[in-house]
């Protein structure tokens, strides 16, 4: 038994060694006439050969062609993780949901000279769930996720301000707040004006389509307080009454969080309550029924 274990193992892996050998150096590419005209068109852009371990999610995203959701590409821009290194880690966890089963088949068989007749089957279900698991867990995250990416939104907009009230232009404002650290939104937020600086243009339109790709509206309000700097208005109340504004709504925001967590903590309060109240009602309700 612990023979027929080992060699099914082994020869698994061998023959997927050989197959993802011979299907990368002999299997033809076939590049879709889509993606090629986007590519000229400038809405696509071509993959850049990835460093380290992030090579085999661009080959496993490259090979199975399965687009990544609008939501799953918000929140991984705001973690700052690039596609490929998603799919390195549900590649990973395909890798560890099929070979975990096959190492517990196999300790047991040698320990205690188990079976291993279900590892077979279980063995594709566990790697199917181990390949979704990064997507899994991304998913729940998109409350935190989009949570701490509004607190460092409205740190930033203090530090605009503070600039701003530095008698710096809207643009200078901009572009010196996102500087100050390297965190991921800072950083998207610097890639945007230096974009918008070097072709020339303001960036408020920029500013704009980021808050909407990000789904952080916020900045979208500061895109349009910013941008009445060009009309030559006073931008310092303004920008501390839409500041004060933001913040305030967060805040009413997260007491109600709070609020609902509590009300859901009522029922696990009430329960033992009513589990103790039931030993001293029970005895005498079951001598009334008997007697």
């Amino acid at each position: 038994m612990n023979a027929l274990l080992l060699a099914t193992t082994f020869g698994a892996l061998g023959a997927f060694g050989v197959w993802a050998i011979l299907h990368g150096t002999l299997a033809p590419v076939d590049p879709r006439l889509g993606d090629a005209l986007d590519l000229l068109d400038g809405r696509l852009i071509r993959p850049v050969p990835q460093p380290g371990a992030d090579r085999l999610g661009s080959w496993l995203h490259t090979t199975l062609r399965r687009p990544v959701s609008e939501q799953h590409q918000r929140l991984l821009r705001l973690t700052g993780r690039s596609i490929e290194h998603h799919y390195t880690l549900k590649a990973l966890g395909a890798a560890v949901g099929l070979l975990a089963p096959l190492l517990v088949a196999a300790l047991g068989g040698w320990f205690i000279d188990a079976g291993f007749a279900v590892v077979a089957v279980v063995s594709p279900f566990t790697a199917l769930l181990g390949f979704f698991l990064p997507d899994l867990l991304l998913s729940a995250a998109d409350h935190d996720i989009t949570e701490d990416a509004t607190e460092a939104l409205l740190t930033y907009f203090d530090l605009v301000m503070l600039e701003r009230l530095a008698n710096q232009s809207g643009s200078q404002s901009l572009r010196a707040a996102a500087s100050v650290s390297n965190i991921t939104v800072f950083s998207l937020i610097r890639e945007t004006l230096e974009r918008a600086r070097l072709e020339q243009r303001a960036p408020y339109a920029d500013l704009r389509q980021l808050g909407r790709g990000l789904g952080l509206p916020a900045l979208n309000d500061i895109a349009d307080v910013m941008s009445l700097d060009e009309s030559g208005a006073s931008l310092a109340s303004a920008l501390q009454a839409r500041v004060s504004e933001l913040r305030d709504a967060h805040l009413t925001n997260a007491k109600l969080a709070a609020a609902e967590i509590s009300e859901r903590m009522t029922f696990f309060m009430v329960v033992p309550a009513l589990v103790f109240a039931g030993f001293f009602l029970v005895p005498p309700l079951l001598r009334l029924l008997a007697g």
